[in-house]
């Protein structure tokens, strides 16, 4: 068995603990916003590509594609976000929540293959774009026009488009 693979060891821990820190400062950002994967979610999609891109990695050389394997892990992932995306009155909602779980599958990823720094890099880019782009929102009004106005099923009169009604 591989060292990775073996609760008995310091190795099969940290990465675990990373997993869980990264899903979990994410999750933080997106529960606090009350979106779609939240605390829980963000850590067990992360654990998870972790889990599979391990077990994957510990195979025999001659067995293993580590293109296969992310492939497979973008287009199962993929598969999950569509589910949170969701669509009503022309509206589209979800997608960030959606890219969210991606930018998390490829953080396991980076852990499963042992990156563990860049997992923690990659993290915070995440957390600062999320925070940031909601910063430049509401510094800069017209950059919520469109498809990015913040809708709301009970006010909708401060709603400007530059469509003529």
């Amino acid at each position: 068995m591989h060292t990775i693979l073996n609760p008995l060891t310091v190795e099969f821990w940290v990465p675990i603990f990373v997993t869980i820190l990264c899903g979990g400062i994410i999750g933080v950002e997106r529960q606090l916003r009350g979106k779609p994967a939240g605390i829980r979610t963000s850590i067990l999609i992360c654990l998870g590509t972790y889990i599979f891109v391990s077990l994957a990695d510990s195979l025999s050389p001659q067995n293993r594609d580590p293109s296969r394997i992310i492939g497979q892990i973008v287009t199962g992932i993929g598969f999950i976000g569509a589910g949170v995306i969701m669509g009503k009155d022309s509206l589209v909602k979800g997608v960030t929540s959606a890219a969210v779980i991606w930018v998390l599958a490829g953080i396991g990823a980076c852990i499963g293959y042992g990156m563990l720094s860049p997992a923690l890099a990659l993290t915070l880019v995440t957390v600062s774009v999320l925070l940031g782009v909601e910063l430049l929102e509401s510094t800069f009004k017209k950059l919520r026009r469109g498809a990015h106005a913040n809708y709301s099923e009970n006010n909708t009169s401060d709603i400007s488009t530059d469509e003529p009604e």
